[in-house]
């Protein structure tokens, strides 16, 4: 799309954004409208208010959508995919069993929670702890104590895990519309999301387990723990979990090394690691062995059902994060995006601390992560590509301080919050007290190292 002249200065384009923003979340909050057609309609309103021409508003539209959408739904369709199969074979229960055997039951909460941790690597927050509870619930009744001590570790895990790593849709949006390099972002997730996941979950867990007596609930399965037909070993899971995150370092290293002329970019095996390295063709390679390795003993027709199975809950996910991105290209061609990068240049905050503040707003307001995380990137997009000096490694830390906002102070009008409270069998002072003061310890305690990698690299 050719550059369109802004049709008004810099005071109506930021009273016309601070508009849209307030629109979309009376749509979202009080209407009730489905968040991808709010943010449709919202981009189209923008469109029309900014007055880009009839001509382009369409192209403008669909740009934006599609541009996101290339990225977005072919890395969460092919994790999800990945995640189904470990999930229906029982990976999750293999993988917290040898995990407790081998760190012991008095470390079962450790355990438990890297387990899910690793597990949280393809698959998402709702549909990993889903899985997980059940072990966890055998756990705790055979050790005794608060639910809490075991359960806050594992769901802690995979909030961290979806907040902070691709291929979970948020954090491949917002590298997608700030032009992060998924490999980098990848790579600063997983190493900022282990000292997360430590501090403020699984120590929080051991003082909210010690000072909330919750007793354990009925399960939500009819016989209690899951049980499997020829579950994979651990050594295959591990395998499963571990061949994606080879991948993509193989070429993030190779294009280290080229770079700094250690290694020949240019010779075919340079070019091949890079080439499988990328996101998406190491997510393809890893989901058609998944289906070998995982498939074994079931038919292929059982195993096309499986990964057809894991597509349909991700729809409205996929939808949004596009949706998200045709707001951001509405934006940045209307003006608005460059008005709103001299406004946050002008109250001096570093744009890292000015990406996290406006997610966390947007979190509050409207209580979904993903409508924050994709509203935020959009908004803070056009200021990051004119802030100068940003490096690979800022822009991966800039969106993790996004995804720590979009993950804090979830409450009341996040489904998440009655999704853990109503497994848990918490009332919502409780929940209040425990599921929200660790989602807010993970945003803050993440965006802090992630705002001190900025300063030292």
């Amino acid at each position: 799309m050719e550059a369109i002249e802004p049709a008004y200065g810099t005071g109506p384009l930021l009273l016309i954004a601070a508009g849209a923003v307030a629109v979309l979340l009376f749509l979202v909050m009080k209407v009730r409208l489905h968040a991808f057609v709010s943010l449709v309609l919202v981009s189209l309103l923008v469109a029309i208010a900014t007055r880009i021409p009839v001509a382009d508003i369409v192209p403008t539209l669909l740009d934006g959508f599609g541009g996101t959408l290339a990225s977005v739904a072919l890395l969460v369709g092919l994790g999800v995919m990945i995640g189904r199969l470990l999930e229906i074979t029982g990976g999750a229960a293999v993988l917290a069993h040898t995990l407790i055997k081998t760190f012991g039951e008095k470390r079962a909460p450790f355990a438990l929670g890297v387990a899910s941790l690793l597990f949280g690597f393809p698959i998402f927050f709702d549909a990993g702890l889903i899985v997980m509870l059940p072990v966890v619930f055998s756990v705790a009744r055979r050790l005794g104590g608060s639910v809490l001590l075991y359960a806050l570790p594992a769901a802690g895990a995979f909030a961290v895990m979806h907040a902070f790593v691709p291929p979970h849709p948020g954090p491949v949006a917002a590298a997608d519309l700030l032009g992060a390099n998924l490999g980098t972002t990848l790579l600063f997730g997983t190493i900022l999301a282990i000292p997360t996941w430590y501090l403020a979950s699984y120590l929080f867990s051991k003082y909210a387990g010690g000072r909330f007596q919750v007793p354990v609930p009925d399960d939500f399965t009819a016989e209690g723990e899951l049980k499997y037909d020829r579950p994979p070993s651990f050594g295959t899971v591990l395998f499963i979990l571990l061949l994606p995150m080879v991948l993509i370092f193989c070429n993030t290293g190779i294009t280290t090394l080229s770079t700094a002329g250690v290694v020949d970019g240019e010779q075919l095996w340079a070019q091949i690691l890079v080439l499988i390295g990328q996101t998406s063709i190491a997510l393809l390679i890893t989901a058609i062995v998944s289906m070998i390795v995982l498939g074994r003993g079931r038919s292929r027709a059982q195993v096309e059902e499986i990964v057809n199975g894991a597509l349909g809950p991700v729809c409205a996910i996929i939808l949004i994060t596009g949706a998200g991105g045709m707001f951001g290209g509405v934006l940045r061609a209307s003006g608005i995006g460059e008005a709103l990068a001299s406004s946050l240049e002008s109250t001096g905050l570093p744009v890292i601390v000015a990406a996290f503040v406006i997610a966390l707003a947007l979190r509050v307001a409207q209580g979904s992560a993903t409508v924050a995380l994709t509203t935020a990137a959009a908004l803070v997009a056009p200021t990051v590509e004119a802030t100068a000096g940003l490096s690979g490694i800022d822009l991966a830390l800039i969106v993790i301080a996004i995804a720590c906002g979009s993950t804090a102070l979830s409450h009341v009008n996040d489904s998440g919050f009655w999704l853990v409270g109503r497994f848990l069998g918490m009332d919502t002072k409780t929940t209040l007290k425990t599921w929200t003061v660790m989602e807010t310890l993970i945003g803050v305690i993440g965006f802090a190292f992630a705002f001190l990698l900025s300063l030292v690299l």
